[in-house]
Parts: C-alpha cells; structure tokens; sequence
C-alpha cells in the first residue's frame, strides 16, 4: 500500500470507531453482538464489507488535509466570487469608518460637517454592491447574495441606519452641490460661532482673575455681546431661508450642527453669565401698549365733552319763545 494511503488509513482509524459507536452499542442493546467477540468479527457482524468501504472513504474524505476544512464542502455549494467579496469589504471598511465618526462626533454634534466626506462614500459603495452581477448567474448575483440571501440582512440593515441617522440629523440643510460640501451659510455661522466661543473664554478668564468670589460676568456679557447678537442675527436668517427654500418638511429644523451650537450659546449666554440683550423692537412695544392703555381715557373724555356741549344746545318750547319775545318788546317800547 501507498506510504500516504496507509497513513490517512492511521489517522482515519479514530474517525471510524467514532462511528461505529452508535452501532455497536445499538447491537450490544439488541443482544446481536456478544460481548465476548474480537472487534472484527463485531464489525463483520454489523456491517457487510461493502458498508466498511463506504466508512472508510467517508473518514477519508473528512480528514482530507489532515483536517476539516473547506474542501470537504460540496463544490456546488454557493459561494461570493471575488469581484463579490472585495464589494463587501469595501463597504464594511467604509462603515466601520462612519460609525466612527458619528460616534466621535457625537458630543458636541459636528456629525454634519465631519462625516459627510465618509456618508457619500458609504452610499457609493451601496450603489456598487446594488448594481454588481455575480459571474455565475442571474440567480446568484452579487446584489441578491449580498441583500436577499438571508433573513437578517446585514448589509441592508446597515444602510437603513445611516439613512435615518443623516435624514434626522438634516444635514441636507447644511450642504450644497449634491451634498459634497458645506453652504456659505453654514460655514459663515460655524466661523461666528467660534469667535463667539473665543470671546467668551478669552473675557471669562479676565472676569474670573478680577471678580473670583463674586463669580461677575459682567465683563463677558459686555464685551461679547456684539458677537452673541451676530451669532443669533444669522441664525434667525437661516431658519427664515430654510423656511423660504423649502429644504425641509414643514416643521423640521436645521441641521443638528447648527442647531446644537446655538443651543450651546444661549446656555451660556442666558444661563451661565447671565447675560441678556436688549430687544431693539422696545421702543415700539412700548408705545403700542401705551396707545392702547390711554385709548379708554380718550373715549371717556370724548363721551364727556360730547355730552356737554349737547346741554348748551337746548330747543327752547314755542310758549316760552313767544312769552320772551313779548317781554322783549315791552321793554323795548318803555
């Protein structure tokens, strides 16, 4: 016998009693097998040459290699070509590359104007993998084994995700040009708002050498002002522009970044130093309210005179008129 057969013959021998276990106990059970009987004639008993044969080249076939592995799959069993295969770790590098943006970008959001780059990347390689065709068939295509193949749907799954995160994020509203890069008006409330950021750390660090048991931030609240107003000067604007252009549905807002940066603000502002700004429209509220407070006063005094001059213009009866005249002319004639 060939040296290589006889010893895939010795490494198969374990695998051979394995099965056989099943049967002998079944013959010991039965009461066919003696206990008493060498091992071969056992196996001569349960099972005919043929069924040996037969057991001998299925333990060979398994330990092929000197192992299991991959060739004891049957090769029709379908399998990624690997045009395929590179598509799928093309998109599982550029997810595992998104995902780590919006996690690092999570707190403080710059999910936005950081990930945007890795977003359209991670939709490219989507719309590969949608289009690719296996070489085998049309059955076994790359998009059917990588979308519809099994009841999970990874790939799928995945790009569901980041859909809905960048529709809610509405980021759309901070891009232009098909969403490759950020709008002018964007990039103008991004710059302000880190000078507003700078103003109120460079002022707050002169407050608190000044004024440290008072905690008086009446230094940043003075100083940076113009640049808080300005900070929320452009952002009204852009919430009136995304209103006009129809960006968005109906009651949804600007893109996360911007909004949570001037939630940021106005927390500082409002609540850590206590800052306000005066509303320019004072003036005219102030005498709007006036005018409609002294508007009763007006009418009441209108209504009196009214009456007054009414009372000074009374119809006099006709008897008393000719009982007038005639003294009149009386006296006239004395």
């Amino acid at each position: 016998m060939d040296p290589d057969a006889t010893g895939a013959w010795r490494r198969s021998l374990p695998l051979t009693r394995l099965l056989l276990v099943p049967l002998l106990w079944s013959g010991l059970a039965l009461g066919t097998v003696a206990l008493g009987s060498s091992p071969r004639s056992v196996l001569y008993d349960l099972l005919s040459e043929q069924q040996l044969l037969e057991v001998e080249d299925l333990s060979l076939t398994l330990l092929q290699g000197g192992k299991l592995g991959p060739q004891s799959l049957p090769p029709d069993l379908p399998d990624l070509d690997p045009e395929c295969r590179e598509l799928l770790l093309d998109f599982a590098k550029s997810s595992a590359e998104l995902t780590g943006c919006l996690v690092r970008g999570a707190r403080p959001v710059r999910l936005c104007q950081t990930c945007f780059p890795l977003f359209q990347q991670v939709a490219s390689k989507m719309d590969n993998i949608s289009r690719a065709v296996g070489n085998t068939s049309e059955s076994h295509s790359c998009a059917r084994s990588l979308l519809m193949e099994d009841r999970m749907q990874v790939v799928v799954i995945l790009s569901e995700f980041f859909n809905s995160t960048w529709q809610k994020a509405n980021c759309a509203n901070c891009l232009m040009n098909k969403s490759e890069e950020l709008s002018n008006s964007t990039l103008n409330f991004l710059n302000q708002f880190n000078n507003t950021l700078t103003c109120f750390e460079h002022h707050l660090q002169e407050s608190m050498q000044s004024f440290l048991q008072l905690r008086n931030y009446s230094e940043v609240c003075k100083n940076c002002r113009d640049a808080y107003k300005t900070l929320s000067s452009m952002y009204n604007e852009m919430q009136k522009m995304n209103e006009h252009e129809n960006k968005a549905e109906p009651g949804t807002h600007l893109c996360i970044d911007v909004e949570d940066a001037m939630n940021i603000t106005r927390k500082l502002w409002s609540r850590t130093f206590n800052c306000s700004v005066p509303c320019s429209d004072t003036v005219p509220v102030i005498a709007v309210s006036v005018f409609i407070l002294f508007l009763p006063v007006v009418f009441y005094l209108s209504s009196f005179l009214h009456s007054e001059q009414k009372k000074r213009k009374l119809i006099l009866p006709k008897r008393l008129k000719s009982s007038t005249s005639f003294a009149n002319v009386q006296e006239n004639s004395n």
